[in-house]
């Protein structure tokens, strides 16, 4: 059977069950599949968020995304995977993303979820703006996430 991957970016939520359903419909191959998915917080440094925006530059966000996620399905045994990132206005308990990863067994499916979930808050080409009570502001990149990413490419 061939992987599957989908790719999407979209404003509208999504089913997290629907999701895992589509990827592995009709497989008697997928001994494991992997989820992440980020939520909007309501506070970032003990300060109340009351709405995150996401913006991205489409097409360019979308070849991004599915240019890693070919490198993981090279890296790593997948029978598939799926990227859901929403952009948009985002409030606090909402869904922000999605990375879903199959393979036959666990260990490439976590490996694979957390390289892509590595890639897409390091480098992913998103733009954050927090809105607070005291006004907005654009989130920069974080060290860590910018660490936990270069991992990967550590020999």
């Amino acid at each position: 059977m061939t992987a599957h991957m989908t790719i999407r970016i979209q404003e509208a939520d999504f089913d997290i069950a629907r999701e895992i359903s589509a990827l592995t419909k009709g497989r008697t191959d997928v001994g494991a599949v992997v989820s992440f998915s980020g939520v909007c917080r309501g506070s970032e440094d003990d300060q109340s968020v009351s709405a995150l925006t996401l913006e991205h530059y489409p097409g360019m966000a979308e070849a991004e995304i599915a240019r890693h996620a070919e490198t993981a399905m090279s890296r790593w045994p997948l029978t598939g995977l799926t990227v859901i990132h929403r952009v948009g206005r985002i409030s606090p308990g909402e869904n922000i993303v999605l990375v879903l990863t199959a393979s036959r067994h666990r260990q490439a499916a976590f490996q694979a979820a957390e390289f892509l979930m590595d890639y897409l808050k390091a480098n992913a080409p998103f733009w954050k703006r927090e809105e607070t009570a005291a006004g907005t502001a654009w989130v920069d990149a974080r060290s860590h996430d910018d660490a936990a990413a270069a991992r990967w490419t550590k020999s």
